[in-house]
Order: C-alpha cells, then sequence, then structure tokens
C-alpha cells in the first residue's frame, strides 16, 4: 500500500470519528488542529486504524506521534512487517 493510500484511509476514518467530510489531514495534522480531537477520539482514531490496516500499535508509538505523518510511519512499517 502506498503512503497516499494509507493518508486517504486516515482520512476517512477522521472524517467518520469526526462526522464531518469537510476535514482533510496531512501529515503535518495533529490533534491541534482539529478542536474535538481529544483523547477519547484518539483512542477511536487508534482503534478504526488499527481494526482498518489489521494491524496493532505498541502503546510506546502511540505515544510519540506529534502528526499524521508519524502514525504513518508507524502504520507503513507494520504493513511491511506483516
Amino acid at each position: 500500500m502506498i503512503r497516499k493510500e494509507v493518508l486517504n484511509n486516515i482520512n476517512d476514518i477522521f472524517n467518520d470519528i469526526f462526522n464531518d467530510e469537510s476535514i482533510v489531514i496531512t501529515e503535518a495534522s495533529s490533534a491541534k488542529d482539529i478542536d474535538e480531537w481529544d483523547s477519547l477520539n484518539n483512542i477511536q482514531i487508534v482503534v478504526a486504524v488499527e481494526k482498518k490496516f489489521k494491524i496493532r500499535f505498541k502503546a510506546s508509538e502511540i505515544s510519540g506521534w506529534n502528526n499524521v505523518g508519524e502514525m504513518c510511519d508507524s502504520i507503513e512499517t507494520l504493513l511491511q512487517q506483516k
């Protein structure tokens, strides 16, 4: 899966969780960019991403993310290990 596909899938997840089709996620996007992105929504995002890509993150990975691009890095790494 190419990075653009990963990002598009993540964008769809964000649109669903925040119930807002106008949200456009970039690699630089972070919780600071979306008012409703709180800790509860963050958990929903992580669970939805794990389900979509059939992967599991370690807590240390999740806590190290500063933006969506770093989440994409983790997804790509885990997909390559499958």
